[in-house]
């Protein structure tokens, strides 16, 4: 899953989704295209966040039929869930809203309808166990299609620590696990969101040697230039490298499995 953290034009939607299918292709790994229509979670008032729900998801719908992709989107209120399952395949739960019922069953009964997915990104102030409780409330408007994302622990004050135990302690739950290595970076706090790039490959090794599913990675041509989380986006020009990367051990790590 990859695409710049929030929508802040159709053009650059389409620099970045050509050049992600161009990479699903070269690959032959599934690519899911993500972008935000709204940055509800902004740590200033007057920041950028984004074209709002009926404009984004006319964007995100042309993205997708132009490359083929299939995208994916936050879900911030009950409302949001019926009209982003007409345009995205995933319906994703931001990690500070994914304790909310109302929200998990709305995507849930949405998803169900359209036989989509709904992506719940786990609170950073959550135990990785404690992540059933989401599960199990989609589990039980009868969606079977779910994933778990973790993207990081709360631990002290502006920062966020990674513990490897949550992709298997989660796929114990019964669901695929994702593994988001940008905003695993952020440097919380102050007057914007800081982030530490640098880290984004070790740490997306790490996981997935761990044995993540898929790795999810935010990314733009200009990340100086980003309208939301710039410091901790992988350049586009570089995402190629981190792709390529993390083939190469995956099929690693599943050869080590076979013979385990």
């Amino acid at each position: 899953m990859a695409g710049p953290c929030v929508i802040e034009s159709q053009d650059l939607l389409k620099i970045i989704a050509e050049r992600l299918a161009e990479l699903a292709t070269q690959t032959g790994h599934p690519f899911v295209f993500k972008a935000s229509f709204d940055k509800a979670n902004r740590t200033s008032l007057g920041s950028f966040r984004g074209p709002g729900l009926e404009e984004g998801l006319r964007m995100l719908e042309r993205v997708s039929k132009e490359t083929g992709l299939p995208v994916t989107t936050d879900v911030h209120e009950p409302s949001h869930a019926d009209p982003c399952s007409e345009v995205c395949s995933i319906l994703q739960i931001p990690a500070f809203l994914a304790r909310q019922t109302d929200l998990l069953v709305a995507a849930a009964d949405a998803a169900v309808r359209r036989n989509i997915c709904v992506n719940i990104k786990k609170p950073q102030f959550l135990a990785p166990e404690d992540t059933v409780y989401a599960v199990r409330k989609c589990e039980a408007r009868g969606l079977e299609n779910v994933l778990l994302t973790e993207r990081g622990t709360t631990f002290g004050y502006g920062r966020l620590v990674n513990d490897f135990r949550c992709i298997p302690i989660m796929q114990g739950l019964g669901v695929p696990v994702v593994f988001d290595a940008t905003h695993s970076v952020q440097l919380p706090g102050g007057t914007t969101t800081g982030g530490q790039r640098e880290m984004i490959l070790p740490l997306a090794r790490a996981a997935v040697a761990a044995g993540a599913d898929a790795v999810f990675f935010e990314t733009h041509p200009n990340p100086g230039e980003a309208m939301s989380d710039g410091p901790n986006m992988v350049q586009l020009d570089q995402a190629e490298k981190l792709v390529q990367d993390l083939s190469t051990l995956r099929e690693v790590i599943l050869k080590l499995s076979e013979t385990s």
